[in-house]
């Protein structure tokens, strides 16, 4: 038997806002509660990171994920100020930040983090290399809309086989395509090797 997640308080809201707004982009199950399981995950002091804020949907299962944490800091760019005015007017915890941004211009300045949500088309479909970049040693990338069977114009589709070639091709990352919901993939940034000291005792 199949049992659904229960909606928190705060993505219905953001749903709500996604009807308000006429926003169609809002993440589908099973994305949401796939990212509040690996939010939970992310280690102390860690970060996490949501290209593409929408009306605030996904940031609010990120948020649900880490429950009463504070010691981790969730950053979500937002392109559109209207629609991150509107998310912001919301209730967020103090360590919620939510960036009126180009996430391709920001991507740069904000350093790295242990798992990254993108969900918009800078970071994902156009400088995907900066949001790789940006993942740190032995963190998570979600990207969904991945199944080519929802694209009928050529440039969407061609854009959706590039994503999917650089991430299944970066020796950096290990992923797994999913086929699920609006097609995820999950790519995790192998860790640093360790440097190999020479001995330095003499034979």
């Amino acid at each position: 038997m199949t049992t659904r997640t229960a909606v928190p308080s705060r993505v219905r809201r953001a749903l709500a806002r996604a009807s308000e707004h006429g926003f169609q982009g809002a993440c589908e199950d099973p994305v949401g509660p796939l990212l509040a399981t690996l939010a939970a995950a992310v280690p102390p002091n860690g970060r996490i990171l949501e290209l593409g804020t929408g009306t605030g949907v996904g940031t609010a299962w990120l948020a649900e994920g880490l429950g009463r944490r504070d010691d981790v800091r969730l950053e979500t760019i937002e392109l559109d100020e209207s629609l991150a005015a509107a998310v912001r007017a919301d209730d967020w915890p103090t360590h919620v930040t939510i960036h009126t941004a180009d996430a391709e211009a920001l991507l740069p300045t904000l350093g790295r983090f242990d798992l990254v949500f993108a969900d918009a088309v800078a970071g994902k479909w156009t400088g995907l290399d900066l949001t790789i970049d940006a993942l740190a040693p032995g963190g998570s990338l979600v990207v969904d809309d991945m199944d080519l069977g929802r694209y009928t114009d050529p440039q969407h589709r061609t854009a959706v086989l590039r994503v999917q070639r650089t991430l299944t091709d970066d020796p950096r990352l290990v992923t797994a395509r999913i086929s699920a919901g609006t097609g995820l993939i999950i790519s995790t940034r192998r860790s640093d090797p360790p440097l190999h000291r020479r001995d330095e005792k003499t034979p």
